[in-house]
């Protein structure tokens, strides 16, 4: 080999380096926690609330000058995050300060020397006006620096924050099925302390705080599971994390590692089309409907690629009563607009589960089996959607109509259950159910 053809030949594989390592996918922010926003508390479903009128003596004040820990589970974990804060449905602007993220140790203590300040566009505070929410600034997470690490699988962040002042009435989502915690009112900011002591009250909703990003890979894939209480997780276990959307993220964490998010977009109580007007001074238990909030909870995270969509039941509830084509034309409506807002999403819809001689006064009547019984169908055959779970098949008792015995009893606090709302053992044959190559193709 001469000189002139080695030299040319290390010439080409220095450029073919070069390009693989420019090739390399660039980090972009993904979505890897929500909490859909529903109401001004205390307006809600919550599950398992403890009493809270210490904490929070009158609704209409909302917060006073008092510090939350909320308890977040990332899906995924990147080197850096980024939070949002809604004042979406408040009636008044809200100055939060004294904000720090950090990772949980246990109940509201924090471990020592991951508790990392916050800000937003450089400064600590910001004051967000009614009806708007806020990014805050990248921060790094230095336990963070191997997003990959086992250490960090199912770990959970500590988002401490103040509200200066008074708040006026909340914006939160009731039903967390996860433990959070705050101070009383007028003890001032804390969130800097990595000590529990502060902390006093317990509450199983979160407040103000509705999404978290990480830095991830380009290809990190982000699934979103929209729904009503059933995705939201009644009659799961409380800290558990086992609702079906939590079974399918492992199922894909074990094929995919840190490479897709499932966030849980479900709201007890939510409707298809259902309430038709929605305010703060006008709320419904149940949020937004899907067509009003698709928007901020599905289009407005970060790196959508897939969506799966469960709901229905509600609307055909003595609280509902719609039509089974309103819903059709409702769910065409929302398609329309996930796949002009996000070229090239993949939408799977899930068959709606049995409620059939649920023991809620709202649910269980033939009238609303029928609707749901053609609403699936719909689901099943229009190809609205690129695919479908079929969750009514798996948890169908066929001899009754209703929900099969074994998923009946309530997961979260021990009792009969409502034949509406499958238990942990209903969850995990749901997410366990599902095709994973269905929800994310190779």
């Amino acid at each position: 080999m001469t000189v002139k053809l080695r030299f040319a030949l290390i010439l080409l594989f220095t450029a073919l380096l070069g390009l693989g390592v420019h090739a390399q996918p660039a980090d972009k922010w993904v979505a890897a926690w929500a909490g859909s926003i529903q109401g001004p508390y205390p307006v809600g479903n919550p599950s398992a609330q403890p009493d809270l009128r210490l904490a929070f003596p009158s609704a209409g004040t909302g917060a006073r000058d008092q510090t939350f820990r909320l308890i977040v589970r990332p899906d995924v974990w990147g080197t850096h995050t980024r939070l949002r804060f809604s004042n979406a449905l408040g009636t008044k602007p809200i100055t939060f300060d004294g904000v720090f993220v950090g990772l949980q140790r246990g109940s509201s203590a924090v471990i020592a020397g991951t508790n990392q300040p916050v800000s937003f566009a450089g400064k600590a505070s910001v004051t967000v006006p009614s009806g708007e929410s806020v990014w805050s600034d990248p921060v790094a997470l230095p336990f963070a620096e191997t997003p990959d690490a086992i250490a960090l699988l199912g770990r959970k962040l500590a988002v401490s924050f103040h509200v200066a002042g008074e708040s006026g009435p909340m914006t939160w989502h009731a039903k967390a099925m996860n433990t959070s915690y705050v101070t009383g009112p007028g003890a001032g900011s804390v969130g800097h302390s990595e000590d529990e002591s502060a902390f006093p009250f317990s509450t199983a909703s979160w407040y103000f705080l509705d999404a978290v990003d990480m830095m991830a890979s380009a290809d990190t894939r982000v699934v979103v599971a929209m729904g009503d209480s059933i995705t939201d997780g009644t009659g799961t276990t409380m800290n558990g994390d086992d609702r079906w959307a939590d079974v399918l993220a492992r199922r894909l964490h074990a094929a995919y590692g840190n490479r897709v998010s499932v966030i849980n977009a479900g709201i007890g109580g939510n409707q298809v089309v259902g309430p038709p007007m929605y305010s703060s001074q006008k709320p419904f238990p149940g949020g937004p409907s899907a067509q009003a909030r698709v928007e901020r909870d599905v289009i407005g995270l970060s790196g959508v690629t897939t969506v799966i969509w469960l709901e229905g039941i509600n609307d055909f509830s003595k609280n509902g009563e719609a039509s089974v084509e309103a819903v059709q034309a409702g769910m065409k409506e929302v398609i329309a607009r996930l796949r002009a807002k996000l070229p090239g999403v993949r939408l799977i819809g899930a068959t709606v589960t049995s409620a059939l001689g649920s023991t809620s006064a709202a649910h269980g009547h033939v009238e609303q089996n029928d609707k749901r019984r053609a609403l699936n169908e719909f689901v099943r055959t229009s190809g609205l959607f690129d695919g479908f779970v079929d969750f009514d098949k798996m948890t169908l008792d066929a001899a009754s109509g209703g929900m099969r015995s074994e998923f009946v009893p309530d997961s979260t606090t021990g009792s009969p259950g409502d034949k509406l709302h499958p238990n942990r053992a209903g969850h995990l044959a749901m997410g366990t159910g599902i095709d994973l190559g269905l929800v994310v193709k190779p």
